[in-house]
């Protein structure tokens, strides 16, 4: 729907005032043996002296099968991801007391040692509660049955919190960062005094929570003072921010933000309502209230507003099924980087499957799946890549080049920005981030569980010391934009642009700075006085209707620049390699020392690169005529077809068994099993045991069928589809100990059975 009345927006940074940023000393400081220093100031991190833009997320190693932790951290660190967060689940390790397990998925030392070998640093978060929809939020259950209470200061429990942490540092010993290793953060229980877990070993009927704390910061230092007796020596360790957590002054809070919440419908039954979360805030202002849960425990200008659990997706609960809105997730990024966020964390980043009990128990809390933590992530819990990777990997990419310049730059916010209510659609919302001269404009025009009107020819006018600069603002519903303002490309001012800056790259000596236009939004790139585009004197460069990718040369004197611009679909295709190379792809490339892979559902693939040499010819890539992308090179990525075949038959009324050929995995690198169903929750099981859940929200329910190859050579997989009910009861009516359960109606329904292969290709 568009709005048909457009209005005039005014924001003014005449009277702008730089922030006052200092170290926060020895605390948040480390020297890696190589002499890399690592430090926080009050408004960002810092890599040797210079502000580094942290982007992290959280991957769960013990919640995926080893054979795939490598490659998707690969994907990750092409995803612009520089530090990797994960639980260590107490329960997942010591599920017997005494019995430390790091084995297999277990292996948290193999994990850390991977993040190393591809250069991403890492925060452990070690508990011992960490939630996570872990059963009882990650502790083991024997610890129940002590006679002492759990997170709380006396011997009984610190004693065995003393073995868990030693148990961590030794795997993770050598791998600190002051050892030149990844690890750089340690974070002290979560949630502590702000959220507890359901106690699954009480009837399940029942209502009983495992205690949540009530000692405050006393508690947390000391759990800090026996980490690092333990030898958990990182360069700084972290807090949960929200909620009223316990908050340190010695810890780095961490902050977050979800628009989904299935949680809360413990106790309520109505529509999940519309949030605070897509409405600029100003999270580094002392002088400023929040209209968000953003309450800490200190002054706002003292500490970096940094995040850990930023939605990147959400797990369906039994009680809330919906379908994630994968264009949430940049929203969300937009909106806390322009709220002051110099640290961006998605929890999740990468979904999972947990793992199985030792002796056959479910390791997970009772209101979510028992095996599947896909969490409707970036990357799926086996390995698929969704459009909000996609769309935040130009986020990304765009820190990474740029954000050094704007890290130490202010918040200014329309006065009343932060008081627009969540289903306003009358209101542009937008912010600014400045350094008083130059930034970026931020908008947004995405709402959670509602949806924003398309905007059209908005008119936005910002006040600066000796100009004003003018824009006219149109952009799509469920969109959102960065646009620059006397951006610098190498000693070119860029005015002002209706496109989103994401990277610069330089090949044979010429930079290329690389935009997209956001959808809804034409366009337009205004330059200063005495710059020529294309060889003509002009200022004004304005990009076709139907953009795909247009490049365009501008110049000043001896500076020579290009300017590729993209439209947002394409800029979500797009990977920075080695080389000052971008390549373009529906799938995923993968690349590290081995070289360059193309991971695909296509067995048939057309690249597109810039430069448009960027390739040499293989037996696996070959070079096409170019097409209407004339500034790409346009390549072909194929290999050998693969068509399997699921034999399907129904065993009872709401069981089927699923054929897999021997043969699934042969020449491809995993096949996706994708049921199509209608029902309450499906159950997938090898043999009798339950390798796979799915609680159905309209999705396919896909199943990586990699890690089961061996079993699958002899044994068929069963699906279960527990039916949807209308006008269920259970009669209790016999005089006897008999119960049974009728309806009035059941819906249950295997609608297709599919196998879709996921190819590899190497290029070079």
């Amino acid at each position: 729907m568009d709005r048909e009345n457009k209005k005039t927006y005014e924001l003014s940074l005449q009277n702008f005032a730089a922030k006052k940023i200092y170290s926060l000393g020895e605390n948040f400081s480390g020297v890696s043996r190589d002499g890399t220093e690592l430090s926080f100031t009050n408004y960002y991190m810092e890599k040797n002296g210079r502000p580094f833009f942290g982007v992290s997320g959280e991957f769960h190693y013990s919640r995926m099968e080893e054979s795939r932790w490598e490659d998707e951290l690969i994907k990750m660190k092409m995803g612009g991801i520089n530090v990797v967060a994960t639980y260590v689940f107490w329960i997942h390790h010591e599920e017997e007391e005494g019995i430390f397990r790091f084995d297999g998925r277990r292996n948290l030392r193999r994990f850390i040692q991977l993040c190393r070998k591809h250069g991403l640093y890492m925060i452990l978060r070690v508990g011992p509660f960490v939630h996570g929809e872990a059963r009882n939020g990650g502790i083991p259950d024997w610890m129940y049955g002590k006679p002492f209470e759990v997170r709380s200061l006396n011997d009984g429990f610190l004693t065995h919190v003393r073995q868990l942490y030693t148990e961590i540092a030794g795997q993770a010993e050598g791998q600190f960062f002051k050892d030149g290793g990844p690890v750089i953060g340690v974070q002290i229980d979560n949630e502590y005094m702000h959220s507890s877990a359901p106690w699954e070993m009480t009837a399940g009927i029942t209502n009983e929570w495992v205690f949540g704390g009530n000692e405050g910061n006393e508690y947390m230092l000391r759990l800090k003072e026996l980490a690092a007796e333990c030898g958990l020596s990182p360069v700084f360790y972290t807090c949960t921010g929200w909620g009223g957590a316990a908050m340190p002054d010695s810890m780095i809070p961490l902050w977050g933000g979800y628009a989904f919440r299935p949680w809360m419908f413990y106790s309520y039954k109505g529509e999940h309502p519309a949030t605070e979360e897509y409405v600029y805030q100003d999270y580094h202002n002392d002088g400023f209230t929040c209209t968000s849960d953003f309450k800490p425990a200190y002054w706002p200008e003292e500490k970096p507003y940094s995040c850990c659990e930023m939605g990147g997706g959400m797990m369906c609960c039994y009680y809330y099924r919906f379908r994630y809105p994968y264009k949430s997730v940049d929203a969300m990024a937009n909106i806390k980087i322009a709220s002051g966020c110099n640290f961006l964390g998605y929890y999740m980043f990468q979904g999972g499957s947990n793992p199985l009990g030792k002796h056959g128990m479910f390791l997970n809390e009772g209101q979510v799946p028992k095996i599947s933590y896909d969490y409707q992530a970036a990357l799926g819990e086996f390995g698929q890549v969704r459009e909000s990777y996609r769309r935040v990997k130009s986020i990304h990419y765009f820190v990474r080049q740029f954000g050094e310049k704007f890290c130490g730059w202010k918040t200014v916010l329309p006065e009343g920005a932060e008081k627009i209510a969540p289903k306003d659609d009358t209101m542009l919302r937008y912010a600014v981030r400045t350094d008083g001269k130059r930034g970026y404009l931020f908008l947004n025009n995405y709402q959670d569980h509602f949806m924003l009107q398309d905007r059209r020819n908005d008119e936005l006018v910002l006040h600066l010391e000796e100009e004003d600069l003018k824009w006219e603002i149109s952009i799509a519903g469920d969109e959102n934009a960065i646009l620059p303002f006397h951006f610098d490309m190498d000693g070119i001012d860029l005015v002002k642009a209706n496109a989103q800056a994401v990277t610069r790259v330089e090949a044979g000596g010429v930079a290329t700075y690389v935009f997209f236009v956001p959808d809804g939004m034409q366009g337009e790139f205004v330059f200063e006085e005495g710059v020529q585009i294309n060889g003509v004197s002009e200022t004004v460069y304005h990009c076709g209707k139907d953009l795909t990718a247009e490049l365009f040369e501008t110049a000043k004197g001896t500076v020579k620049c290009n300017v590729l611009v993209l439209s947002r679909e394409m800029a979500g295709n797009m990977y920075m390699l080695s080389g000052g190379r971008l390549a373009f792809t529906e799938g995923i490339f993968l690349e590290d020392a081995d070289g360059i892979r193309l991971e695909s559902t296509k067995a048939s693939n057309t690249v597109y690169v810039y430069p448009a040499d960027g390739f040499a010819e293989t037996e696996k890539i070959r070079r096409l005529p170019d097409s209407g992308t004339a500034c790409l090179g346009t390549y072909l990525a194929e290999t050998e077809e693969r068509v399997i075949e699921a034999e399907v038959r129904q065993a009872a009324s709401f069981k089927y068994t699923v054929r897999i050929p021997e043969t699934v995995t042969d020449g491809v690198k995993d096949a996706l099993l994708q049921i199509a169903y209608t029902g309450d929750v499906g159950s997938a099981f090898i043999n009798g045991r339950m390798i796979h859940d799915n609680f159905a929200n309209g999705a396919v329910w896909e199943i990586g069928l990699k890690d089961f190859a061996e079993e699958l050579k002899k044994d068929d997989i069963t699906i279960h589809i527990a039916p949807l009910k209308e006008g269920a009861n259970v009669k209790v009516e016999s005089a006897m100990a008999a119960r049974s359960e009728e309806a009035e109606a059941y819906a249950a329904e295997l609608e297709s059975v599919r196998i879709q292969p996921v190819y590899e290709i190497s290029i070079g």
